[in-house]
């Protein structure tokens, strides 16, 4: 049988997702199992270690009952995940306690302080990245203060892919992006004494794994890795970045004009989380802001992304759907399923008029992390009268996910000539139409359905030599999935978003004081509560 197939696993903070590609970049088949978030006090959202390798060994079994002769015809596997985060394996290889997921809020007091130092304006210039709560450096930071025995303990602070890796190979390694663009220099793309110095927390550098290129080496499948996987021993295996640039370079933003040179497109990941960058080449004239921003290595020598991720994108639309759904439950009838109801919301978006209310999306617990980082961050609708309905709101929810993308980009400079669309939030017409219009930018969607395995997968190909550089496979891996058709922007929406959009900012920057006070009387009514129960 023909050795013909690259496995592309995406662990991703819900879903993990496990894709068998051809050597030309078709997706033959995928599996899919649910992944767990555990929330605890305080904003703590954690997930099990053993448990995720297990699901991940269990969705490989599954994508082998879909792909006939799978084992016998794969030729590598490679495995992206969830980005940030802090997954500590002590001497023996045992989790450490669980999870630290990048939407954990319990370093936010710590990163705030930390970012109200001179050391924040210097970790930015080094790393190419602003201090934020979803971070390694702020968590470690947390856990010496709240749990310093657990950190005692741990032998080494791994990403979630890094963890899946050293399940499946006992190599304990990371790829040049979180650990760089937390701890490192974004240029030399290897860790940095000043830049832990400058964090204090120099004495962890030992929990840093070695930085490997998965583009250049991989490690075999171990026997007992083979046998929870249904995998041959031996397979190469192979240790991509996060999930995050791997999307961008799934989806298209990795883009070249006829005559070779970078073309300044830009991509937006919309998942649960928004991310929203475009590929750079001139790492010289990069300017991190310490403000917010993520400078990260993409898998070709020279190029970087650079992103401003907000930290709800689909989390808002979900918000709406439960909310639309208690109410029909109140009125005596019931909820929709959550699919059928994202149809008719989609419909009832496009169908009603525009900025009848502004919505801000920070919406989840942890707060905001781009354009601005501030832990106390809260949704808000206001601009509204009582002539305002279900279609309104709506519409107010998908616009302020638009008004989210704008920003992100207008954080990162100008705003590109185009925007290519991947995540869950691509199918939704609506969300396309807010995006251009809010914008001013034709937006094209990347048919790609699972554009972060695809990544992994281009890199696990470039490892093991099946293709002589990622150049070469753009054309049939990618280009080939962008849809031909562009929305285009609606000048008319564009003129008044336009003017809607300075007051979305003000109204943003206005409310950071309020949220912080709400905060601060929030904790201490918790903290009151907490010394009743005592």
């Amino acid at each position: 049988m023909a050795r013909d197939l690259i496995i592309g696993v995406d662990a991703g903070t819900s879903v993990i997702k496990a894709v068998a590609f051809d050597l030309q970049g078709r997706q033959l088949a995928v599996a899919s199992t649910p992944n767990r978030v555990l929330l605890g006090p305080d904003g703590a959202a954690e997930q099990d270690l053993d448990g995720t390798w297990t699901d991940t060994a269990a969705t490989l079994r599954a994508l082998a009952a879909r792909v006939p002769g799978l084992a016998a015809r794969v030729v590598a596997l490679a495995a992206t995940g969830q980005g940030d985060g802090t997954w500590l394996v002590d001497a023996d290889g045992r989790p450490v306690g669980p999870a630290m997921l990048w939407l954990d809020a319990r370093a936010g007091r710590h990163v705030q302080a930390l970012r109200e130092t001179p050391a924040s304006r210097l970790v930015a210039a080094r790393t190419g990245n602003a201090l934020n709560p979803s971070m390694q450096s702020g968590q470690l930071l947390w856990l010496q203060a709240h749990q310093p025995e657990r950190l005692a303990r741990a032998a080494s602070a791994m990403h979630c892919k890094d963890w899946l890796f050293f399940q499946a190979t006992g190599v304990r390694a990371t790829s040049p992006c979180e650990g760089v663009y937390t701890f490192g220099n974004f240029r030399s793309l290897a860790y940095d004494d000043e830049t832990l110095a400058l964090l204090g927390l120099g004495a962890i550098k030992h929990l840093l794994p070695p930085i490997v290129d998965g583009t250049r080496s991989h490690a075999p499948l171990t026997r007992s890795a083979a046998a929870e996987t249904g995998l041959p021993e031996g397979l190469p295996v192979v240790l991509p970045l996060m999930d995050v640039p791997l999307c961008v370079l799934g989806a298209g933003g990795m883009a070249f004009d006829a005559q070779g040179g970078l073309r300044h497109v830009g991509c937006s990941v919309l998942g649960s989380t928004g991310m929203h960058g475009w590929v750079t080449d001139n790492t010289a004239a990069i300017e991190p802001s310490a403000e917010a921003g993520y400078t990260i290595a993409m898998p070709a020598p020279g190029l970087r992304v650079r992103l401003v991720s907000h930290m709800a994108a689909t989390l808002n639309i979900d918000w709406l759907v439960r909310l639309l759904g208690s109410a029909a439950e109140l009125a005596g009838g019931t909820a929709l399923p959550h699919a059928q109801m994202l149809e008719r919301l989609d419909a009832l978006v496009l169908s009603t008029a525009p900025a009848q209310a502004v919505y801000h999306p920070y919406i989840a617990q942890s707060g905001e992390r781009g354009p601005f980082v501030d832990a106390s961050a809260r949704a808000q609708l206001s601009g509204f009268s009582a002539t305002l309905g279900v279609a309104g709101l709506s519409r107010a929810v998908f616009e302020g996910i638009a008004m989210a993308t704008r920003d992100c980009y207008t954080a990162l400079g100008t705003l590109p000539e185009e925007i290519r669309l991947s995540g869950g939030a691509a199918r939704s017409l609506a969300l396309r139409q807010m995006i251009a219009s809010v914008t001013g930018r034709p937006v094209r969607v990347s048919n790609r359905e699972e554009c972060g395995a695809a990544g992994a997968a281009i890199t696990a190909a470039l490892s093991i030599d099946s293709h002589a550089s990622i150049h070469q496979m753009l054309p049939q891996w990618v280009d080939a999935y962008l849809d031909e058709a562009v929305t285009l922007p609606d000048p008319g929406q564009t003129a008044l978003y336009d003017q809607i959009y300075g007051q979305y900012r003000e109204t943003a920057q206005r409310a950071r004081a309020p949220w912080q006070a709400l905060a601060d009387i929030r904790r201490a009514h918790l903290d009151a509560a907490a010394q009743e129960i005592r």
